[in-house]
């Protein structure tokens, strides 16, 4: 059990100051992938400083729609209906989560999911920090043949019991981030927190909830819309200059998590008049990432052509005064 396991990860003498001071380890299982999709069932693991277990909590909700891949989850409009609304536990959700480093595998996906729920019901979620543990496994070079959930379990020699069931991940991947954090603690490493920005913009769409009759209003092409846009209307007027305005027709890429939604985020550059781009070339005029030392293949690329990088927050004040392309008023 997790609990018994304490005394085999006690804190190394030395705790790194600068480490958080607790932890919350959190899954949820929703209805689809998409901007518009809603959480199901959510559990949470509490950790202490050193990642020793404090307690856990689960709840089912009611996502007044479709539930999706019920062959994924096993979660049916049947056992939802009687399930609490979001707005019935985002209290007590909260009060798991405040003040604690939010703790997930693929964490920007189950924050961006938690954020826009209480954007719906008008509140904000009490975390400033989330740490990925796909991040974190990097971060300490684990040998894993991928990064999914259970190929880190096995590696710690956690057995997983109901995988899609959010208390049993949530469990699993309590007992590898347990393990991860003393290595990390003991060799010194820096945690690869990320801020968590409150949602203020979300879409959200009328979906049928189930028929009767089986799950024919869920299409498993609608997890990810099209995201088709028009070419960009003005030159690329070359590469962004540091103390500069952006102009019109610059290309940006973007990398890694993004504390507004990437999709939102790649909107508002579009309506200032710049050219999205999916990858970095040298005619990308800019590079947005949160993580410039992550080592992914837009970042190596933008330090080996030479191209600008900066954070989101910079990009996002730079977004409110575009230059207009030449010839444009």
């Amino acid at each position: 059990m997790l609990e018994d396991r304490a005394t085999a990860v006690s804190s190394p003498t030395q705790w790194p100051a600068a480490y958080p001071k607790g932890y919350a380890v959190v899954d949820v299982e929703t209805t689809g992938l998409a901007r518009d999709d809603r959480i199901i069932s959510a559990a949470v693991y509490r950790l202490d400083e050193h990642g020793e277990v404090e307690d856990h909590w689960y709840t089912l909700v009611n996502p007044e729609r479709d539930p999706g891949p019920v062959w994924i989850h096993g979660l049916t409009s049947a056992v939802l209906d009687g399930a609490p609304l979001f707005a019935d536990i985002a209290q007590e959700f909260a009060a798991r989560l405040d003040g604690r480093v939010l703790v997930a595998h693929n964490a920007v996906f189950d924050w961006q999911m938690i954020a826009r729920e209480y954007a719906r019901v008008r509140s904000e979620a009490p975390v400033r920090q989330r740490l990925c543990t796909i991040a974190l496994s990097k971060e300490l070079g684990l040998p894993l043949p991928n990064f999914k959930l259970e190929s880190l379990a096995a590696h710690f020699g956690v057995v997983q019991q109901r995988a899609h069931h959010a208390l049993d991940d949530a469990r699993v991947l309590a007992e590898a981030f347990r393990p991860s954090l003393r290595a990390a603690a003991e060799g010194g490493v820096r945690l690869p927190l990320l801020e968590c920005r409150p949602l203020t913009e979300w879409s959200d769409r009328p979906v049928p909830r189930q028929s009767a009759g089986g799950y024919g209003s869920y299409r498993p092409t609608s997890w990810r819309p099209s995201r088709k846009r028009p070419a960009c209307p003005y030159p690329n007027p070359g590469r962004y200059e540091d103390g500069k305005r952006l102009k019109q027709g610059m290309r940006v890429a973007f990398s890694g998590d993004t504390s507004t939604e990437r999709e939102l985020l790649e909107d508002r550059a579009v309506e200032a008049g710049l050219h999205v781009a999916t990858s970095v070339s040298r005619l990308t005029s800019l590079l947005v990432t949160n993580d410039p030392d992550s080592g992914t293949s837009k970042t190596v690329k933008a330090r080996q052509f030479g191209t600008p990088i900066m954070d989101e927050a910079a990009f996002g004040q730079l977004l409110r005064d575009v230059e207009p392309a030449d010839g444009q008023a």
